[in-house]
C-alpha cells in the first residue's frame, strides 16, 4: 500500500529533494503506512507513529548515512526503515527470512549502530563523532534517545563522557511520556530556533572569553544569571551541567520547527541535547488513548484494533504475576521489583494490588538488583521480575552484590530462551550459561505451568539467591495448583522409563523430548534443576543407558548439559554424551516453532539427533 510521495521515496536522497512543503504530506502517508503494515505483521506501533515527524526531519537535514543516526532501543525505527529503501520489505517485518524489527548493520548502511537493548545510543554515538574527529572528517553523529531509555544509567555515564569533550555530538531527547501541553508553544519553539542559531552560540562564547578574562566571581555571577534565566522556561539544567548546550523542548510533530532547529543545530559544534515532545500512538486514535497496550502488538483489524487474548492457556508470565500476588497475601516480607516492564513481566495487578511493595526502578537493570541486595540486607524478601536477556546487563550485581553476600534474592527470569519475532537481542540464549558458574545460586528450570509456580515458591522459600528460568508464551497446559509446595533441592524425576538411550531434558522442552522418547523408546528424566544437578539420578542413567542426551533451550556452551558432563568426568564415569541446544550462532528471529525446529530442537530434531548417535 504505497501512494503518492512514499511512493517515489526509495532512500533519503529523494526525501531531501522534497520541497519543504511536501513533507506533511509524506508524514501522513508514512503514517498510514505504517498502521497498514504493522496489522498486517504485527511489531512496534504506538513509538513508531511518534517518530514520524522525527524521522522526516532528520533524514531532510542529515546527510545520511554519511552523517549517523543511533536509534537508542530500535523500536520507533519503523519509519526510518520504511525512508531507508525497505519500505516493500515491511511485509516480512519480524519474520523469518525477513527484516528485523530493530536496527541491524548487516541489513543496511543506514543502521550506524545495532540496537535492541536501551541506552546505548549516546555511548555509541559518542564513539563515531571521536572517529570522525580523528579522521578529519565533517560527519555529524546523532543519538536519538526516548525518556523511558534516559532512565538508564549508561546513557547518563555516556552524557557525563560527552559533556567534558570537544566532540560534535547531538543527542536528541525524544520525550513522549507527557502530553504537549501550553509550555511546548510558540514561545518555545521561538526560544528552540533562537539558542540554535549561530548568533546565540557566538555570543555566548564572546561573553564567556571576556568575561572569564575579567574576573572569575564576575564570570560565575554572569553564568548563574544564565542558567537562572534559562531555567525559568525550559528544563535544561541538568543537561547544561553536563556540559552540553540544551535546546528545547520542542513540539516533535511539528516540522516546520524541526527542522529549522535541526538545520540550526547542525552548524554548531560541541554537545548539543535537543528535547523534543511527541505523542506516542500519534494519528491512530486506539494507540494515542492507550500507547501501553498499542506498544507491540500481534497481527490485528486497524479498524477494529487489538483482539482480546482468546487461547484460554495461560502464559507463563501470567502463572508468575498470579503467584506474585498470592505469595504476598501470605508474606508481606515480600517486595516486588522491575527494571521498568510491569506489562512484560506480568505485574500489572500486583502493583494495583500491592502498590506500596511494588517497585519499578526504570530501566536500570543493574540498579535493580543491587536494590533487592539491600532489601534483602534489612529482612525482606525482594523478587526481581527481569527478562533474561536485560539480565546480561547485570551480571555483576547478581554475583558481587546478591550471590557473594548470599542474600535471598529472587531473580524471575522471564523471555528464557528463543523469543521469536523479536530475535537475538531479546532471547534468552545464555542465561544458564552464565549463571550456572556463580556460588550459592540455586536455578531452576520448569517444564509446565504448575512447575513453575512451584519452582518460585521453592525460590521464595530458599535461604539464599535463586533464579526461576521460564521461556515466553504458553506452556503444555498443565493446570497450576492452588497449594503450594517446595520442591527437594536438587531432585529431578523420570517421566519415562526406555532402554538404551536416556533424554535429560530441561525445561519447557521437556515435552518435546517425551515425543521423541515414545518414538525411540527412550527414558526421559525432567532434571527440574540445573544447579544443584541431580547427580544421583544421573549416574543412574549413567550405569542404565549406552547413551545420555542433554536437552536445553540454552547455548551449549556452558549450558545444563556440560554441567552433566562435568558430574560424569569428576566420578570418573565415561558414557556417550549428546548434547542439544541453542547452536553458537544468534539465532534470527521468526515463529518460535521453526526456529526451535531449525535448531533440532522440535521432536522430530531430537529423535534424528539421537539416531544419527547411535551405531547401525
Amino acid at each position: 500500500m504505497t501512494t503518492g510521495l512514499l511512493h517515489t521515496i526509495d532512500d533519503p536522497t529523494q526525501l531531501r529533494a522534497l520541497e519543504r512543503k511536501q513533507l506533511a504530506q509524506l508524514a501522513e502517508e508514512v503514517r498510514t503506512y505504517l498502521i497498514d503494515s504493522v496489522s498486517r505483521t504485527g511489531g512496534h506501533l504506538a513509538s513508531n507513529l511518534g517518530a514520524v515527524e522525527l524521522t522526516i526531519a532528520l533524514h531532510y537535514v542529515f546527510n545520511t548515512p554519511f552523517d549517523r543516526l543511533v536509534w537508542d532501543v530500535g523500536h520507533q525505527t519503523y519509519p526510518h526503515k520504511i525512508l531507508t529503501g525497505r519500505r516493500e520489505a515491511m511485509e516480512g517485518l519480524r519474520q523469518f527470512g525477513g527484516i528485523a524489527g530493530f536496527p541491524k548493520r548487516s541489513e543496511s548502511e543506514y543502521d550506524a549502530f545495532g540496537a535492541g537493548h536501551s541506552s546505548t545510543s549516546i555511548s555509541a554515538a559518542l564513539g563515531m563523532a571521536v572517529a570522525a574527529q580523528r579522521e578529519g572528517q565533517d560527519r555529524r553523529c546523532v543519538a536519538i534517545i526516548g525518556d523511558g531509555a534516559m532512565t538508564g544509567g549508561m546513557a547518563f555515564e555516556a552524557l557525563n563522557n560527552a559533556g567534558a569533550m570537544d566532540t560534535n555530538l547531538l543527542v536528541v531527547l525524544n520525550d513522549n511520556d507527557m502530553s504537549i501541553s501550553a509550555n511546548v508553544g510558540a514561545l518555545n519553539n521561538y526560544l528552540a530556533k533562537l539558542m540554535s542559531g549561530r548568533f546565540y552560540a557566538a555570543a555566548r562564547r564572546t561573553s564567556e572569553k571576556v568575561l572569564g578574562s575579567v574576573a572569575p566571581p564576575i564570570w560565575e555571577l554572569a553564568k548563574r544569571a544564565e542558567e537562572h534565566v534559562k531555567g525559568m522556561v525550559i528544563p535544561g539544567t541538568l543537561f547544561e551541567e553536563f556540559g552540553f548546550n540544551y535546546i528545547g523542548p520542542i513540539d516533535g510533530h511539528d516540522l516546520d520547527v524541526l527542522i529549522a532547529t535541526l538545520s540550526n543545530i547542525r552548524k554548531l559544534n560541541g554537545p548539543q541535547l535537543l528535547h523534543i515532545v511527541t505523542q506516542k500512538g500519534k494519528g491512530y486514535k486506539l494507540a494515542e488513548d492507550d500507547p501501553c497496550r498499542y506498544h507491540g502488538v500481534a497481527k490485528f483489524d486497524p479498524d477494529a484494533g487489538l483482539d482480546e487474548n482468546t487461547s484460554g492457556k495461560l502464559t507463563y508470565t501470567q502463572i508468575f504475576g498470579d503467584w506474585l500476588c498470592d505469595m504476598a497475601a501470605q508474606d508481606e516480607r515480600l517486595i516486588a521489583v522491575t527494571p521498568a516492564m510491569c506489562e512484560g513481566s506480568g505485574m500489572v495487578r500486583f502493583s494495583q494490588d500491592y502498590a506500596d511493595r511494588y517497585y519499578d526502578v526504570g530501566i536500570a537493570e543493574q540498579h535493580a538488583l543491587t536494590f533487592a541486595a539491600g532489601m534483602a540486607c534489612e529482612g525482606l524478601k525482594p523478587v526481581v521480575a527481569i527478562y533474561s536477556t536485560f539480565l546480561q546487563r547485570a551480571y555483576d550485581q547478581a554475583i558481587h552484590d546478591i550471590a557473594l553476600q548470599n542474600l535471598p534474592v529472587v531473580l524471575a527470569i522471564d523471555r528464557a530462551g528463543l523469543v521469536g519475532a523479536d530475535g537475538p537481542t531479546h532471547a534468552g540464549s545464555f542465561d544458564i550459561s552464565f549463571l550456572r558458574c556463580v556460588p550459592n545460586l540455586l536455578i531452576m528450570a520448569p517444564s509446565d505451568e504448575n512447575q513453575c509456580r512451584q519452582m518460585l515458591y521453592t525460590a521464595f522459600q530458599h535461604s539464599g539467591p535463586s533464579a526461576v528460568r521460564y521461556p515466553r508464551g504458553t506452556g503444555p497446559g498443565v493446570t497450576p495448583q492452588a497449594e503450594m509446595q517446595a520442591l527437594p533441592l536438587g531432585k529431578g524425576e523420570i517421566r519415562r522409563h526406555g532402554k538404551k538411550v536416556a533424554l535429560l531434558a530441561f525445561g519447557p522442552l521437556l515435552a518435546a523430548a517425551l515425543k521423541a522418547g515414545d518414538e525411540l523408546d527412550a527414558t526421559v528424566a525432567d532434571m527440574r534443576f540445573v544447579k544443584p544437578l541431580d547427580e544421583a539420578l544421573i549416574v543412574q542413567l549413567a550405569h542404565d543407558h549406552g547413551l545420555l542426551v542433554t536437552v536445553e533451550e540454552n547455548t551449549v556452551m556452558g549450558g545444563a548439559g556440560s554441567g552433566v558432563a562435568e558430574v560424569l568426568a569428576q566420578l570418573g564415569i565415561s558414557v556417550p554424551i549428546l548434547h542439544l541446544g541453542l547452536p553458537d550462532h544468534f539465532v534470527e528471529h521468526g515463529d518460535p516453532a521453526l526456529l526451535l525446529a531449525n535448531c533440532g530442537l522440535n521432536a522430530e530434531g531430537i529423535a534424528a539427533s539421537v539416531r544419527r548417535r547411535l551405531p547401525e
